[in-house]
This record gives C-alpha cells, structure tokens and sequence, in this order.
C-alpha cells in the first residue's frame, strides 16, 4: 500500500502543530498568564456588564444603603469563597493529565458507577445549555451602552449580526484573532479596574463591604435579599468554564492570572457601588458599569466591552465544542463529525453543534430582546453545574484517600452555598429560566438515552475465543474452493481482550459469507483517560495471516483510523513483518500492492424479546439519540469505497413456553 502521500501529509501536520504551539502556554510565563486571560476570563471579566444592573432590576426600585453594601459583600464573598477556594484552589488540583472539566473528572474517577454518570450528565447538559445565553447577554450588555450616545441605536439588529459573524468565522478556525485575545482581555481588566478605583476614591468607606455581617444582614434583613442571590450569582458564572479550559493554560497561569483579574473585577463592582451610593435615583433606568464612565470615554469603552463580550463569547463556543467532542469520547454523546480547522491542536469544530448554538443565541435574542430578560434565564442552568461538580469532586478526592472529615466539611459548605443560589435561581423559571432549562433537559435525555441505551446492548454482547478458531482461519486463508473476498481483510472489533473477538466477527467471516483472505487484521480502539495518549501494539495472533492492532488514543485525539492503521502497516513494512503484495499472481508480478477491504457490522435488536418497561424506555431514547449519530466510516474516517457494513441481530437467550407442536 503506497504511504509515501501520509507520510509528508503527517510531516506536514507536526511542523504546523508545532510551529502553531511553540510557546508552551501551559507552563507559568508572561506570556502565558496573557494568553489565559484571553481564553479562561471571558465570562467571568464581562459579568460586571450585567450583575449589579440585574440587581437593581431585581430590586424592582427598593433602593437603601444595605441593598448596595449587602450586594457588595455577597458578590466580594462568592468570587472568593466559590471561584477562588473551590474552583481555583481545590478543583484545579482534580486535573486528568492536565485536563479539567466535568467530564475530565468522572474520567478521573477509579469506580465509574452510574449515580456518577448521571451528575455528569446533569452538570454537562446544564452547562451546555449555559452557552446558549451566554453569547446573546454578553454581546447585547455591551451594544445596549450604544444608546447612552443615541438613544435610536437599533440593539437587536446589532446584537444579531455580530452574532451571526462569530458563528460564521468558527468553520474556519480562531488562531490568526485568537492571538489577540489576551492583549485585549488585559485592556479590559486594566480599564475595569481603573473605572472602579476612580469612583472609589469618591466613597472609600464602600471598601467596608469585605465585612460579611453585611452580607448575613442582606440576606436577613432587606426585603427580597435571599431571591436576589439569583442576581448576585451571575458575578461568577464563568467558575465552572475556567475549570474545564484548565487543559488549554495550565493551572499555574489561572492561579496568578486570577489575582489580578479578581482585583479588578472587585474594584470596579465596588466602584459601580460608590457610584451608586453618591448619584443613584430611585426609579431610574441606569446600567452603572456605562455610568461610571467618563463621557470622552464612553465610546472607546463601549467598544472595548464589545470586544470582551465577542471574546467571552467565543470563549464559550469553543468550550461547547470541547465539552461535546469529550463527551463523545467518554460515550456520552451520540458520534458527531469533528473537524480540526487549524493545525492548532486542541481546537476543534463542530457543525452540527455550530448552528444549533447560532439558532438557539438568535432565538434568545429575540425572544428576550433585552439583557434585562436575558437576565432571568441566565444562572439557574449553571447553578445546577456547579452542585453537579460539588458532589463529584468530594466523591472523588474521597476516592483519592483525602481525609473524609475535609470532604464531609466541604460538601456540606458548598452544598449550603450553592444550594441557597440555586433556590434563588429558581424564582427566574417563570421569567425565562424554563428556557436554559429546557435546552439542559433536550441535552439530558440525548446523553441518558445514548450512554444506558449502549449499556443495555453491550449486555447482550458475546465473545469467541480466537484459540479455538485458529485451524479455521489457516485452512480458510489456503482454502481455494472459497473465493477470495479480499488479499486483506480489516474489522472493527471492541473486545479488550488479545485472545478473544465478538462472536459476531466470527459469525461474519465463517457463517454469513465464508470471507478468505490472505491476512485478517483485527483493529482495536482503546480510548484511554489520558487525553493526549497516541500509541499502538501489534499482536501476530497467526503470524501473518491474523493479526490485531491496539490504538490507545487518548479523548482529546482526534480517531483517524484510516490514516493511522496506513501508518502502522508502513512501520510493519519497514521492519520486514509484514509484506504487501497483491494477493493475485497476476497482479503481484506488477509489484502492485495489495487490496484491503473494511468490514463493519451493526448490531440491530430485534422485536421478537421483552425487555422491562425501564429498558424498553431506555432504547427508544437511545434510538432517538442514535439519530444524531454518524457512522463509524465517518467517525472512525476510513474509506467508504473500500467499506463495507454488515447488520446482525442481538441475540437473546429467552426460555420458551411453549414449543410449537407438528400436525400429523
């Protein structure tokens, strides 16, 4: 088989690769504490556009001392107790070989049981349908300052069309913008900080507000305080995204980089608050982040907003397609086509998830038109997230040994905390939290039904030990009176075991069709916990005529089976294992190579069986799911010319009441 073409295609990839990653930004550096402010603090730096508007939304006009210094300390409280202490100091230490997130840590886990699924769906689902309000509250916060300079500036239509761009631009790659990321993301946080420090300097006893008896006597004493938590809690809505873009920065970069993005997000919330303190009117229509602007640099500010909130954006898109393609692997969602539009590694692109996300932030768009509405259905989905990955990494760190007395004391905090949020965070289902909600439950049911459905069905799956056939496949692969299918024959196969294959190959080579070839090649893909793991094994089962290969291929590694299997059978060649001629005389003395065949085989569950009701329900979603699933020639990218599929039923063994009875 000629390989010379894979081989400067695979030079080609690792020189762009790494020509594209010369800079190691996960480790600690200058350059890569930029760099992650750029990728990891989108959503959280762009929060003060929104969260102490949807405050005093929330407010609904009952404006005093204690809602602006209670609000203040809540928020001072929840960056520090809930981003700082659990995501950046403990969760980033849950890392699966440098990768983080909530499908890295079910990954991490030693005994995947299926309670532990379960929260991983919940929080994965509900952080997924995050990303779909994220874009539209970020973007539309940021044009809304527009009508401080014209009141007639049309918001929606904008919003609309940066939208539309952003998703756009994805099919082709972010690396050549992406560059620019951190530098404006430091503007950003520069300018918040000084807008901040500004109106502190007016009111400095504001800075009283680190005090959390102002936070106990806001929730206590002001009307309304316990649901406005709801409104608090978007002040770190980016938490559980930092935690998942651990693989691409590295966890000394988030740690030093937060100090300074924490600072100026504090700053310029306790800036808004000095603000308020000193020029607030009762019943008046305000966005304090634009008002605590000087008016020569009101446009320049909003058009630096603009850009954090396309950043922040993007930021989350690229983690939609992170969190899926993980969950893919992991076999929580159904086979997607994944696409890698750079040399980049790490990015990828996927359009299906692409477009639905585009409909669903233009739907959002204009059904809520304001980000004031916006508001209502931002933050429950992702309360939801955080509780998910509360209750994972406790069971996890008590998995790794760490003292249960620790893990009890931290579950029984952030229980407490992000509990108390998500209660509040319910009083916005009526006001548009149903819609995150719905999207969460949409992607649940896809993720539950795929995952058990699989279970269900691999029950059912049987294995044939290879030591009994191997005088069957010699006397086949010499036998002349069978016609030659192929000179070499290739199957899909996931038994783990080297000795053993599904009975179903079996079924397919001897019984359906005898199939002879002069060599059987058994490729197996093992995806493997670690992320970025790309290796494979050889086992000559009957030197060459049956041969397995293992690809342990980590989750993050995109499957090429095609081109990596070309890969193998050239190192076979140069090692002088393997040799391959045509399996045809004639063919052979033309030094033509020889012919390989692809064969896979789906397995179809029959009607005539009985399931539980449970199980039954299972599979119809599993069925429903599998609709969104591509084949293993599309998954797995082999040649569709050169595969072929094969169906066989599931077989169940089933006692029989009564046998039929023959009339004489």
């Amino acid at each position: 088989m000629p390989s010379q073409f894979i081989r400067v295609d695979r030079e080609k990839q690792e020189y762009m690769s790494e020509k594209a990653d010369h800079i190691d930004i996960k480790k600690l550096s200058l350059i890569g504490v930029i760099v992650t402010m750029g990728i990891v603090f989108g959503d959280l730096g762009t929060s003060p556009l929104y969260t102490m508007r949807a405050i005093l939304v929330g407010s609904k006009g009952n404006f005093n001392e204690l809602l602006i210094y209670g609000s203040l300390s809540c928020i001072f409280w929840t960056l520090t107790l809930s981003t700082t202490i659990k995501y950046v100091t403990i969760a980033l230490r849950a890392d699966n070989n440098g990768e983080g997130g909530i499908f890295a840590l079910f990954a991490l886990m030693k005994k995947k049981s299926s309670w532990a699924a379960v929260l991983t769906m919940i929080g994965g689902s509900a952080l997924l349908a995050d990303g779909v309000i994220t874009p539209s509250i970020t973007v539309t916060s940021a044009i809304e300052g527009l009508r401080l300079v014209n009141k007639e500036i049309p918001v929606v239509p904008i919003v609309l069309v940066i939208i539309a761009a952003l998703f756009f631009i994805q099919q082709f790659g972010t690396n050549l913008i992406g560059g620019s990321f951190g530098p404006i993301m430091v503007v950003w946080f520069t300018l918040l900080g000084a807008l901040g420090l500004s109106q502190i300097i007016h009111h400095p006893f504001i800075l009283q507000v680190v005090n959390p008896a102002y936070a106990f006597r806001f929730l206590s004493e002001y009307p309304g305080g316990f649901i406005l938590l709801g409104a608090v809690f978007l002040c770190t809505t980016g938490a559980e995204a930092l935690y998942a873009d651990l693989g691409h920065c590295g966890r000394a970069n988030i740690r030093i980089s937060w100090i300074y993005v924490k600072f100026c997000l504090l700053l310029n919330y306790f800036g808004q608050g000095a603000w308020l303190m000193l020029n607030y009117k009762t019943g008046s229509d305000i966005n304090p982040f634009f008002e605590i602007m000087p008016q020569w640099l009101l446009l320049p500010g909003i058009l630096v907003a603009t850009a954090a909130a396309i950043i922040a954006s993007q930021a989350i898109i690229s983690g939609s397609f992170t969190l899926i393609s993980e969950a893919v692997s992991l076999n929580f969602w159904p086979r997607v086509r994944i696409l890698h539009p750079t040399f980049v590694r790490g990015q990828v692109y996927l359009p299906f998830v692409n477009w639905v996300l585009w409909i669903a932030c233009t739907i959002v768009v204009l059904t809520f038109q304001k980000s004031d509405n916006m508001n209502a259905a931002y933050g429950l989905a992702i309360t939801i997230t955080e509780l998910m990955t509360t209750c994972l990494l406790t069971y996890y760190l008590y998995q790794r040994g760490v003292n249960h007395r620790l893990v009890l004391l931290m579950l029984m905090v952030y229980l407490t905390i992000e509990g108390s949020f998500l209660t509040a965070n319910l009083y916005k289902f009526k006001n548009g939290g149903w819609f995150t909600l719905l999207f969460a439950s949409l992607y649940f049911v896809i993720m539950f039904g795929w995952y058990f459905g699989r279970k269900i069905k691999n029950r059912y799956i049987t294995f044939a030990n290879l030591n009994k056939y191997i005088d069957l496949f010699k006397d086949l692969a010499y036998d002349e009176s069978v016609p030659k299918y192929a000179t070499n024959l290739v199957y899909v196969i996931r038994a783990n075991r080297k000795e053993q294959v599904e009975s179903k190959v079996i079924y397919s080579i001897f019984n359906k069709q005898p199939k002879r070839a002069d060599t059987y090649w058994f490729l197996h893909i093992d995806r493997v916990n670690d992320p970025n793991q790309f290796d494979y094994h050889v086992t000559q089962i009957i030197p060459g005529i049956l041969v397995r290969i293992d690809f342990h291929i980590g989750f993050k590694v995109e499957p090429k089976i095609n081109l990596y299997f070309r890969e193998v059978l050239e190192d076979l060649v140069t090692s002088g294992e393997i040799r391959l001629d045509s399996g045809f005389d004639s063919l052979r003395r033309y030094s033509v190579p020889g012919d390989f065949k692809f064969i896979l085989i789906e397995r179809i569950m029959p009607r005539d069986f009985k399931l539980s009701n449970w199980e039954n329900f299972i599979l119809s979603l599993n069925s429903i799911a599998g609709r969104l699933n591509i084949t293993d020639i599309r998954s797995l990218q082999l040649d569709s010319t050169n595969t072929t599929i094969e169906q066989v039923p599931i077989l169940i063994d089933q006692p029989v009441q009564e046998r039929i009875k023959r009339m004489k």
